[in-house]
């Protein structure tokens, strides 16, 4: 029971930083595939150089094929009702969604960045919901905020630990 509270409130934690961020930039540093990497790192509670790459490299990815899908395929149209049966900029939408995934898991197996929620990503990008340069930039920039807050986090959990371990040896030698 702890545990799950645990992470669900530390998955809260990591979507607040973002959320105070767009509530004072006005800018959508929350969108919905860092719902996942936010549990995923939660969940995890794992660190360092590998953990930073895999995320961030994988949204990276899947933001740049969204974009680049998009800005090929389907410019100008936006996913945000579902367009007529049969239409030319459904197919558009369609053909970019599907484009931008499957360019999305090919970079990210290339480089080693796996990290699913990123096809969240692509599509969010390439149906054209967050799909300026300056929305790509902010999706990559609230990655990184979020996996740099989740690395302060447990360095400051390492360090207090670290402080508990010394304690504990002291009391041991008293």
């Amino acid at each position: 029971m702890r545990r799950r509270v645990g992470t669900s409130l530390y998955a809260g934690v990591l979507l607040a930083v973002l959320g105070a961020i767009t509530f004072v930039t006005g800018q959508p540093f929350v969108f919905p595939s860092l719902g996942p990497s936010a549990f995923t790192l939660a969940a995890d509670r794992q660190g360092g150089a590998r953990g930073f790459y895999r995320v961030v490299g994988g949204h990276l990815v899947g933001a740049v094929a969204g974009f680049l899908a998009y800005a090929v395929v389907a410019p100008g149209v936006v996913v945000t009702s579902t367009p007529p049966a049969l239409s030319v900029d459904g197919a558009r939408l369609a053909a970019s969604g599907v484009l931008s995934v499957v360019a999305t898991s090919w970079g990210m197996v290339a480089a080693d960045a796996v990290h699913p929620p990123a096809c969240a990503t692509t599509l969010i990008v390439s149906l054209g919901l967050l799909s300026t340069p300056l929305e790509v930039a902010i999706i990559v920039a609230s990655v990184v905020v979020l996996v740099a807050v989740h690395e302060g986090v447990l360095s400051v959990i390492e360090a207090v630990g670290d402080v508990d371990a010394d304690a504990d040896a002291a009391d041991d030698r008293a």
